[in-house]
């Protein structure tokens, strides 16, 4: 089976019903895409990965069930090894190494999407698109600012993409200001 974007998100969708979560999906799908685009690599086959990387999280959200629940529905499903081992590769816990640049790149986005929508919602404007890799620096270094965000884990995500952390921000920053408006990220710009 070659799943499609629509496969992926009937998918997520079937599992996941917080917005929260959807929007964390997508985006991770846009900026794992962004690195597609740049490394010449199949950028719908990461896009779907990084859509579903946590699909099965909302219902199975321990150490003990997620990502490996959602992997054993992906097998059900006959999806692609290396989209399976993409996503489990993400959790550090799950035992797979990561050794592509597709699992490489989903751990490094994975977080930092997170934390630069956080930088991005207590802003003023509430927006990515006015936001600067310096401003999600300094957040980086108040360790009261979205305190589950591990920063060894996202110094860790640049240097695995052999990618300066000051670009990898600013890199991660432009691919979700192309999905601002789908990701809520607007804000009153």
């Amino acid at each position: 089976m070659t799943p499609t974007r629509a496969d992926a998100w009937a998918l997520l969708t079937e599992y996941t019903a917080g917005e929260s979560l959807r929007k964390h999906a997508l985006a991770v799908e846009a900026a794992v895409r962004g690195y597609a685009r740049r490394f010449g690599e199949d950028e719908e086959a990461w896009g779907i990965v990084g859509l579903v990387h946590d699909f099965d999280y909302e219902r199975w959200p321990d150490a003990k069930d997620h990502p490996f629940r959602g992997s054993e529905i992906l097998r059900e499903r006959g999806w692609p090894e290396y989209m399976i081992r993409a996503i489990l590769s993400h959790a550090d816990y799950s035992g797979v190494p990561r050794e592509s640049r597709l699992e490489h790149t989903l751990f490094a986005c994975d977080e930092l999407t997170g934390f630069i929508t956080a930088a991005a919602l207590v802003r003023p404007t509430k927006s990515v698109l006015d936001l600067e890799a310096r401003s999600v620096k300094k957040r980086m270094k108040d360790k009261a600012f979205a305190r589950a965000v591990s920063r060894d884990d996202l110094r860790l995500g640049a240097e695995e993409l052999g990618v300066p952390l000051d670009e990898h921000i600013a890199n991660v920053i432009g691919f979700l200001r192309t999905e601002a408006e789908a990701l809520g990220l607007r804000g009153s710009l």
